[in-house]
């Protein structure tokens, strides 16, 4: 039989890309603030890590590219802990640098699949979930990023990706306003995350004098959305920019 929510909870969040970075920092707060935290990834192993002695913790493997991984995955969260307040839309990649000839078909169609059409599986299974529920309603909240706003050099896959996921806010924002489910973006610049170092370590490869960018700690990404998150139904953080404060981002390019 499905277990319902914990009436103590806080309320019940899903995360995508759970099992590292911005997604694993955000899960672990929330379940220390009391939330159930339904925790999605491709690696299971990572994810029973967070979870584990957690009884507010549902482990689930996830592709975010599979819509039937995604409905299924969303179905079990709901039949778990009786409804899904809020979605941290934040599985995503970054692929290989370079100028768009550079680019290959599969690094594109891959940046494609998991940091777009994957947040927009997981946006749709999350609205369609808070639109039927009773009572109505819910909040999605997307992980953009600096680049939805100025772009990295060498970054035209993720950056294109990003820029829409603006677009997807956007819709989500207005076609959400008779079900009361509110959604807003997180555009975060240089949290201390393996993905970061991970771009960090190429563009040294590239050129060992390159400076190391000024970086935050990722900590503060999750204090965020989870104040982003604990908002009443009739406020909303649309947009927020939360980077290190020494990054060129003002000024960029």
């Amino acid at each position: 039989m499905a277990r319902a929510a914990d009436s103590a909870a806080a309320g019940t969040v899903i995360v995508t890309g759970a099992s590292a970075g911005i997604g694993r920092a955000v899960a672990l707060l929330f379940l220390r603030e009391g939330w159930n935290v339904a925790l999605l990834a491709r690696r299971l192993d990572r994810l029973q890590e967070i979870a584990d002695g957690e009884a507010r913790a549902l482990a689930q493997q996830c592709d975010v590219t599979d819509p039937d991984a995604v409905d299924a995955a969303f179905a079990a969260a709901a039949a778990r802990f009786g409804r899904i307040d809020v979605l941290f839309n934040n599985a995503g990649l970054f692929p290989p640098q370079g100028s768009i000839d550079m680019v290959s078909n599969e690094d594109w169609a891959r940046a494609v699949a998991v940091n777009l059409t994957g947040m927009f599986y997981c946006a749709r299974a999350a609205f369609g979930a808070m639109r039927a529920q009773r009572p109505q309603g819910g909040r999605i909240i997307n992980n953009g990023s600096i680049s939805a706003h100025v772009p990295r050099p060498g970054s035209v896959a993720y950056t294109t990706t990003k820029h829409a996921i603006t677009g997807l806010t956007k819709s989500l924002s207005l076609d959400g306003r008779p079900y009361d489910i509110a959604c807003g973006q997180i555009d975060i610049g240089n949290a201390r995350t393996e993905l970061l170092q991970e771009v960090i370590d190429r563009a040294r490869a590239e050129d060992p004098e390159a400076p190391v960018p000024p970086t935050m700690d990722v900590a503060h990404v999750a204090e965020a959305v989870l104040n982003m998150a604990r908002l009443p139904p009739e406020a909303n953080v649309q947009f927020m920019t939360l980077m290190a404060t020494k990054m060129p981002y003002i000024g960029r390019g």
